[in-house]
Formats: C-alpha cells, structure tokens, sequence
C-alpha cells in the first residue's frame, strides 16, 4: 500500500493508472478469497459423513396384535367417508341392528427408525414408534436383523430405549451438544422415510427451542426432508453427532414441506440415561402450579418486568413444607435467572429427586430466598376432575368490571363439588366487549383471590381494586379457578 500512495503523489497519468489497476487487482483479491471461504463453509458432499454414520442407523419394524371382525362386514376403503360409520354399526355391541360377531386377532405392522448409542446394543427411538408393540425387529445398515427388547419410555418426551444382544460389538453413535449448535448450522437425517430404508437428507438449522405441546419440548427445526418413517432418527451435526431425535413434521399433505422437528439431544440425553439406569423417568417435583407473568401481572403487583413464574396454587409436597405460596413469582431457581413458566418446568425436572435447591420468590414487593427439597414427579403428580358445568347462581349478583358477580352459596358448591372451606366469587356472565370478557373469563368461573388476598364478596373485590389504584396500579391480579385449574389474570382498573 505504501508504493501504490507514492505512486499517486508523482502525478503523472501512467501512476494513477497503475493505481486504479492495483486496486482493481486488491479487489479481485478480496473478493476471491471471501468466495473460497464461503465455499469451506459449504461441504461439497456429505458422502464421508454419511459413510461413517449410517451403520449406527437402524431400520425398525414393529408387530402389533390388533383385534378386527371377521369377514362379513363391507370392506370400506381407507379414508372413506363411510368408513366410520360401517365400523360403528358393525362393531358396536350396543347397536340393536349390529351383527354379533366374534373378533379374530391381525397383525399389524407400523415402520420407523432408529440409532445405535452403545457397542452393547442400546438404541434409542421414538416411544410412539413402539408404542403397543408385541414385537421389534430392527435390521442394520449391514442387513443384520435383531429381535428388540423394550427398556423404557417416556411418553413425555416421545424417546424410548431398546436393547439388542449381539456377539460383536456393534457400530454406534455418539450424542453431541446441541446447545452448541447454531440456527444456519449443517445438519444430516438418516432414517427409514417412508419404508424405503437408509435414506439421508440435508438441510440446515431452521430455529431452535421450538416447543409443540409438551412441558419438556426443546425441539431443533430443519428443513432437512422428514416424513414418514424418519421417526426416531438421529439428526447429525457435521461432527457425526446426534443433536436431536426426529420426532415430528408439520405438513398439511403428510410429507415433508421443509418443517421438520428433532427433539434435542440436551434433553434426550438425560432421559436416556434414567430410562437406562431406572427404566423410567425420575424427575423433580416442585409441587405447584404455575403460569408465565404478564406485563399487566407485573405491574399489578409491582414487578419490574414480566419475567419468572407465577405460583397458582401450592399442593401438598416440596413447596408447601418450604413455605411458598400462591401468588409468589419463582425469578431464580437453583443459581439460575427463571424466564417463563417453561424454562422452570424444565429446570425442575433435570434438577433430580430429593436435592435441596434455593428458590428466590417475589412476594409482597421483596425478593425471598427458600430452600425446597425436591420430591419425583412421576410418584407425586395429582391429577384433577373438571367440575361440572356451571348454572346461573341464586344470590342476587352484582356486577363489577364487566362480570355478574355472587359469592358462592352452599348450593353453588355442591353443583360444582367444590371443597367446603372454598369461598369466593362466582362469575354469572361477563360483557364481551369488557376487558374480562378479552381475558377469557367465561360464566362458572371462581374469583377466589385478589391482590393475593382473598375475597368472598363483591364489596370485597371493589376494596381490593381502590387499594391498587390508590397504589398507582393500573391493573387487579386475581386468581380464577376453572375446572379445578387456577390462574391468575389482571383486570384493567382504567375507566
């Protein structure tokens, strides 16, 4: 760079010639050397890769025992409009007009995939590719066929573990960290799509952190082809690593339109190892009901932002011993800031059965620190029976911030097999145009709390609001109960 400015300054027309033709050449240079390091970026083949990985890869047939009628009813084609309702006649023993006739055992068969984790013999694949199976078969890369045993499952995940017995050591993958993994990061799929077996497919890192429906979700989007049959096959990183587990595609036609979602290998690792070890799952228990905090939540009860977990209701556990109550906000969990309600939940359970862990809560303006022993899950989880639906209540009701009102009546709670300490409001209908009505709240539903203090009358309920616009609030926390279910919702305080 120094010769080229000299040359500048001679002044003569062949100096700033050579000039322009020495930066063209820098250009040319620079422009070459970017396309070469683009091009590094991009593997010509995945040939090698695919090479190395797929005889970990398994194919994986399964056997079911269904039962089915015998011959005599008409055969509909699958999808049939009819196809339903020749199946309800002829099945059902309740239908007067129904033939009565015996049913004989089939076979059925259903095709996914597979990988295996250890030269041993342990495969991992999805739980609903197994499900109800009588028997697994799984064939190799190599064409060797071995009859499956089933391990364990977690439905909640969808990951289950197989074992084979195999004089040799059989190939085998490793899990990668998928943590590390970056959103435009290379990715390979191998399975059985569609029964065709030993297939590969490529694409790249659509998103990551996609949750579908379960509280354990985690979940790396590619548009590398998944369909049918791709179930319980790995998604490898360029390292040969298994980053997640393809489970699932988003199609309105059935196959894949570029929406595929592989469970992350963060979290079938750990389940993984339980299943290997227990059988099972074994994970931690909090013992509350919790849901996220909304920006008016925040506010309503003077939290700087809309962050943690917001504790509904407090069952007879971990939590309850500790001290937390209905109302608090979880911001940190173990050593670690809480975003929303689904990060805790996932927190909670990794964090293993009987450790005793710190909780900082927000309750009544401050932060509070609480030390909770974890209890498991699977032993401790309740389950609740909705209530009945709700009639119009006898009290004569009032209305307040677009709802009917009453407090609930020794009636009103055996309609709803409500608990007999139980007290609160029941909402008799809402305005739908009012700002209880764009919350959700529907007639039946229970106002048991507001501000987190309890409320059994409308006079009540109106308190509690002046107390928070005199606070300079601009919303009322109350806590709804639906079903058995609690939540809490902020109602706007401004006319």
């Amino acid at each position: 760079m120094p010769s080229t400015v000299a040359i500048a300054r001679q002044g003569d027309t062949g100096g700033a010639l050579r000039l322009v033709k020495l930066t063209a050449l820098a250009l040319v240079l620079t422009l070459a050397q970017v396309t070469l390091l683009m091009a590094q970026d991009r593997p010509e083949s995945f040939a090698d890769l695919a090479e190395r990985v797929s005889p970990a890869v398994v194919n994986i047939t399964t056997t079911t025992t269904v039962a089915t009628r015998l011959d005599g009813a008409p055969q509909m084609p699958e999808g049939s409009p009819f196809e339903d309702f020749f199946r309800d006649f002829f099945d059902d023993p309740r239908n007067p007009g129904a033939p009565n006739r015996p049913q004989r055992p089939r076979q059925g068969q259903a095709l996914g995939s597979g990988f295996v984790i250890s030269p041993d013999g342990y495969l991992v694949t999805n739980n609903h590719v197994i499900e109800g199976a009588d028997e697994i078969r799984i064939e190799f890369f190599s064409g060797l066929e071995l009859e499956a045993e089933l391990v364990g499952t977690d439905p909640a995940t969808d990951i289950a573990l197989l074992k084979v017995t195999h004089d040799d050591d059989l190939p085998f993958v490793a899990f990668g960290d998928a943590e590390a993994a970056r959103v435009g990061d290379w990715v390979l799929a191998v399975g059985n799509p569609l029964g065709q077996g030993f297939s590969v497919s490529a694409g790249i890192i659509s998103a990551r952190g996609r949750a579908l429906q379960g509280n354990y979700d985690d979940y790396i989007q590619t548009d590398a082809a998944i369909n049918r049959g791709n179930s319980g096959g790995p998604l490898f990183n360029m390292e040969g690593e298994v980053i997640g587990v393809n489970t699932a595609i988003l199609s309105p036609t059935g196959g894949s339109i570029g929406i595929g979602f592989a469970m992350s290998s963060n979290v079938a690792t750990g389940v993984v190892e339980q299943l290997r070890e227990f059988g099972s799952t074994r994970r931690g228990w909090l013992g509350v009901r919790i849901q996220n905090v909304t920006d008016e939540m925040a506010d309503a009860i003077g939290l700087s932002s809309a962050r943690g977990a917001m504790v509904t209701e407090v069952m007879d556990g971990p939590s309850q011993d500790a001290g937390i109550q209905a109302g608090d906000v979880i911001l940190e969990f173990d050593g670690g800031d809480v975003a929303d309600s689904n990060m805790l939940v996932r927190r909670v359970a990794d964090a293993g059965v009987g450790r005793a862990v710190d909780v900082v809560v927000f309750r009544d303006g401050e932060e509070e620190t609480v030390s909770v022993t974890l209890g498991q899950r699977e032993l401790a989880e309740a389950t609740n029976t909705p209530a009945p639906g709700m009639p119009a209540p006898d009290p004569e009701p009032s209305n307040f911030l677009g709802m009917e009102l009453a407090p609930i009546t020794d009636a009103i709670r055996v309609q709803l097999d409500l608990p007999a300490g139980l007290t609160g409001l029941v909402v008799g209908s809402v305005e739908p145009d009012s700002d209880a009505g764009t919350k959700g709240i529907l007639p039946g539903d229970l106002i048991t709390e507001a501000n987190q203090q309890p409320v059994s009358t409308v006079s009540e309920l109106q308190a509690r609001a002046e107390e928070a616009r005199e606070a300079g609030r601009k919303s009322l926390l109350v806590l709804l109960r639906r079903g058995g279910d609690p939540r809490f919702v902020a109602l706007s305080l401004e006319e």
